[in-house]
């Protein structure tokens, strides 16, 4: 079993050293390996069995080292890095050719962030490199909050995990690519669209693409074993009447067999970082199917939506 642990300078050698090392954000925990060792990059795929078309996120300490993986910053840039950063907020750029191809997945664009966990960034700006880092889990499975997820769903193929307590956001970033002269969103996240918006203007839906140009664009993903159902409650509680049903909403009256509520007063914040957690624990409770209801299509809960419906997709 992995050790978990706060020390950071053992965790900064074991990066040095070539290995993997799961980390803390406030999004979710990632699976850190030196971004400009690809042998190392390497065992993040194997660990997460994540195929290679699906590119990685490079986190950065601070805002200098973005020229290092970075080949150009296009219009609006440095603003959204201005008033997100450390955030949880992606930009999907021009790559440098430091940066292995194995990262981006062959693609000439590489997503990077700096995040706002203070452990992440001490270790980050410890390190003579950025680390590219997806969520620390089995690929496809729902992403880990805190570090017993960590060690309960990826065991001894992490040799260490630092311990940062639990993620304040709870969904993975936001996602941006820049794309024949315009912005595109190609995941919601944690940084909600209107915030986006109000510093660089209108963000386009991003372009269908048959292979994903940033992380978390696959139609399944963020899945438990269970089958996931998104939509009206009353009507699928009556679709899976006789089965154990768990419920997942911002009301706790449903007539379930297990009813967990994201946030008894609406807070689509405070719902977003319940997500991964309820998820996890209705996915390990006696309940045979998991229903959702559709929630507010604004602010975070376009986020919450987006990870209901890939978990939904897997089936």
């Amino acid at each position: 079993m992995a050790t978990i642990g706060s020390a950071l300078t053992h965790a900064a050698q074991l990066l040095r050293n070539g290995h993997i090392v799961a980390i803390p954000t406030e999004t979710v925990y990632g699976l850190a390996a030196n971004a400009f060792n690809e042998a190392a990059v390497l065992q993040v795929f194997a660990a997460k069995q994540r195929p290679s078309f699906d590119p990685l996120i490079v986190h950065i300490g601070q805002r200098a080292d973005i020229h290092r993986v970075v080949k150009e910053l296009p219009p609006g840039a440095e603003a959204l890095m201005d008033a997100f950063w450390p955030g949880p907020l992606t930009l999907v750029l021009p790559k440098q050719a430091l940066v292995p191809d194995l990262v981006t997945s062959g693609l000439d664009t590489v997503a990077v962030r700096m995040p706002a966990h203070p452990l992440a960034l001490e270790l980050l700006r410890q390190l003579e490199f950025p680390l590219a880092a997806p969520s620390a889990n089995p690929f496809g499975y729902v992403s880990p909050t805190t570090a017993q997820h960590v060690a309960d769903q990826l065991g001894d193929r992490v040799p260490y995990i630092l311990n940062g307590g639990p993620c304040t956001v709870g969904v993975e970033s936001t996602i941006l690519g820049w794309d024949v002269g315009r912005w595109h969103l190609y995941r919601p996240g944690g940084i909600a669209l209107e915030a986006i918006e109000s510093v660089i203007g209108r963000v386009e839906p991003a372009v269908k693409q048959v292979l994903p140009v940033a992380p978390g664009m696959l139609e399944s993903h963020y899945a438990p074993r269970k089958p996931v159902h998104v939509g009206n409650v009353p009507a699928l509680l009556r679709r899976f009447a006789g089965q154990a049903v768990g419920v997942i909403a911002f009301r706790s009256d449903h007539p379930a067999h297990r009813c967990e509520v994201l946030s008894e007063n609406g807070d689509l914040a405070e719902a977003a970082r319940h997500l991964f957690a309820v998820l996890r624990d209705m996915d390990s409770s006696d309940c045979t199917v998991i229903v959702a209801e559709e929630f507010p299509q604004e602010g975070l809960g376009r986020a919450i939506n987006d990870r209901l419906r890939r978990a939904a997709g897997a089936r």
